[in-house]
C-alpha cells in the first residue's frame, strides 16, 4: 500500500481491527490546540468504513472530539505503520452493561494511508500482557467486544 491513499481500511487491515489490538490515537487537545495521544486496545472494526472503540468515560479524548472530531488512529501491523483519518463522534457517553464506566466512540474513515518510511518495514507487530488479573482482565474483554460488535 506503499505511496497509496485508499478511502477505507483494506481487506487485509479489516480482520486485524476486528479483535482486541494495541493503536495509538491522536486527537486535538480541546484546550492547548495541540496533539493529544493515547494507546488503546478496545476496538473493533465491523466494515472498511468504521471503526468503534471504547474509553474510560473521563478521558480527555471525549471532549477533544466534541470540540474537533478530526482523529488519526496509528496501526502496526503487517510489516508497516498505517494512518487511519476520519471524523469521530461520541455515540454513547456511558456504557450502562459494562462494570466499568466507559464510552463509545465511532470513527468514519475517510483515509488510510502507509506511513512507514522508505526502505524499512516492521518487523514485529507490537505485543502487550495485561498486569492485572488475568480472569478479570478476559472476562472484562469480552464484555467489551461484544459491546463493540453490537453496536448499531
Amino acid at each position: 500500500m506503499a505511496n497509496q491513499v485508499e478511502h477505507a481500511l483494506t481487506e487485509e487491515m479489516l480482520p486485524l481491527l476486528q479483535k482486541e489490538c494495541f493503536v495509538t490515537i491522536a486527537t486535538v487537545d480541546f484546550e492547548r490546540k495541540i496533539p493529544h495521544v493515547k494507546a488503546i486496545s478496545w476496538i473493533y472494526a465491523p466494515n472498511g468504513q468504521t471503526v468503534r472503540f471504547l474509553v474510560d468515560h473521563r478521558s480527555r479524548m471525549i471532549d477533544n472530539i466534541k470540540a474537533n472530531d478530526g482523529v488519526v488512529l496509528t496501526l502496526i501491523a503487517n510489516g508497516s505503520t498505517y494512518s487511519i483519518t476520519g471524523s469521530a463522534r461520541v455515540v454513547t457517553e456511558r456504557i450502562e452493561q459494562l462494570p466499568l464506566k466507559l464510552s463509545l466512540i465511532e470513527l468514519d474513515v475517510k483515509e488510510v494511508r502507509d506511513v512507514m518510511f522508505y526502505g524499512a518495514k516492521m518487523t514485529m507487530t507490537p505485543s502487550y500482557e495485561k498486569t492485572y488479573d488475568a480472569e478479570a482482565a478476559a472476562k472484562l474483554d469480552r464484555q467489551v467486544m461484544e459491546v463493540l460488535k453490537k453496536t448499531e
